[in-house]
């Protein structure tokens, strides 16, 4: 199976490589200002973002006033993989642009996409996604922090966790309870709360892979009183938002996972020699994983929304990266621990993240069998969705 375009589609590409050659800065191609966190966007990368948005290459599934040209899923798939051909990110803030500005465009109000979705779409502001807790971190209907109803506001009490670049960040799109007797998944709310709002306090800690990158954060929120119309969907609406800001978070997703295999596979030159067997399993994983993905993309193209197999590939692309990075790591020994370690977050794009030790980027695969929806979960979705397993 090998995936095609048709003529229209194949022009859309070529106006689009057009327009990078004619825009692209010179700092995007070099990265020569790694970003410290995914909610802290260089001088230069806001212009850039700015001159997507003004021309409608960010999103170009958008509406142009939001930063695209209406285009169909196969151009915003060819867009994407122009974008990863180049080894190039069009934007530094990846929660901001492409789950919270688009879950406002879904859910929130005509005024909330103007005041809000279109200022983090243009990188006039930043964003960060308020989901997990200390007790609750796969289990987003676990969640404890609550909001309590005041007149024309809310009082927001409890804690997040793992908030990446919330430091940054100038919003967070929060999840709160503010229903503690309905059941677990229909007693939940989404809130905007600006950064600077008091009884906010962010507290970046380090990862394991990096220990000089602080990009994850917990946010503690003390009685913070929250404007009503920060609220976004309804009162209690808010497993909706989640699943729909989680959705957007994995479209696609398998499309980094594959750049990254190949590119394993492109630039591996270690001390030893990876074994056949080990280098065809990844070899194989990948071709699985882009043949399973232009499968899910034609269905997508068609109006077929199926989300078990947005599962199926999150799974497979996650863990297939895991084991492609273990592979190398046992055929190296000693030497993958050298190497530079990654100047920033990790961008899927960036290319000093090439420059890391195969141990660091073994340690940062992880965060992808976590992020957007962990394996656990997945396979829960799998199981009951695909398989028609009982929930228990």
């Amino acid at each position: 199976m090998q995936l095609t375009f048709d003529d229209d589609v194949e022009g859309f590409r070529a106006e689009f490589v057009a327009f990078l050659d004619a825009h692209l800065p010179p700092e995007a191609e070099a990265a020569s200002e790694a970003s410290r966190s995914t909610a802290h966007v260089p001088q230069w990368a806001r212009r850039w973002q700015q001159v997507q948005f003004e021309n409608g290459w960010l999103l170009p599934g958008n509406a142009p006033e939001f930063g695209g040209r209406n285009a169909g899923v196969l151009e915003q798939f060819v867009h994407r993989e122009e974008l990863a051909r180049r080894r190039i990110y069009h934007c530094f803030n990846p929660q901001g642009v492409g789950i919270i500005a688009a879950s406002l465009l879904a859910f929130g109000t005509d005024e909330q996409k103007q005041h809000w979705a279109v200022p983090i779409l243009r990188g006039e502001l930043t964003a960060s996604l308020g989901m997990s807790e200390p007790g609750a971190g796969s289990d987003l209907a676990g969640l404890s922090t609550r909001a309590v109803r005041d007149g024309d506001e809310f009082v927001v009490n409890g804690q997040k966790v793992w908030t990446s670049g919330a430091h940054d960040a100038d919003v967070l799109l929060t999840f709160v309870r503010t229903d503690p007797d309905a059941s677990r998944h229909k007693g939940i709310s989404a809130l905007l709360i600006p950064t600077r709002t008091p009884g906010v306090e962010r507290r970046p800690f380090a990862s394991v892979h990096d220990p000089r990158n602080f990009d994850f954060n917990e946010v503690f929120f003390s009685d913070v009183r929250v404007p009503f119309a920060n609220l976004v969907g309804p009162v209690n609406g808010g497993w909706k938002v989640a699943n729909g800001s989680l959705g957007h978070e994995r479209t696609m997703m398998w499309m980094s996972f594959a750049d990254r295999m190949g590119q394993t596979l492109e630039t591996y030159s270690p001390a030893g020699e990876l074994n056949r067997d080990a280098f065809a399993t990844i070899a194989m994983d990948l071709y699985a994983l882009r043949l399973l993905g232009s499968a899910a993309l034609g269905q997508a193209a068609r109006g077929q929304r199926d989300v078990p197999a947005v599962s199926v590939l999150k799974v497979l692309g996650s863990e297939a990266e895991q084991n492609a990075y273990r592979h190398v790591l046992e055929a190296t020994g000693p030497d993958a621990l050298l190497g530079d370690a990654p100047t920033g977050p990790y961008n899927p794009f960036a290319p000093e993240q090439y420059t890391a030790s195969w141990f660091t980027r073994y340690l940062g695969s992880f965060a992808g069998t976590i992020a957007g929806g962990t394996s656990e979960i997945q396979r829960n979705i799998i199981a009951q969705r695909i398989l028609g397993l009982p929930a228990r």
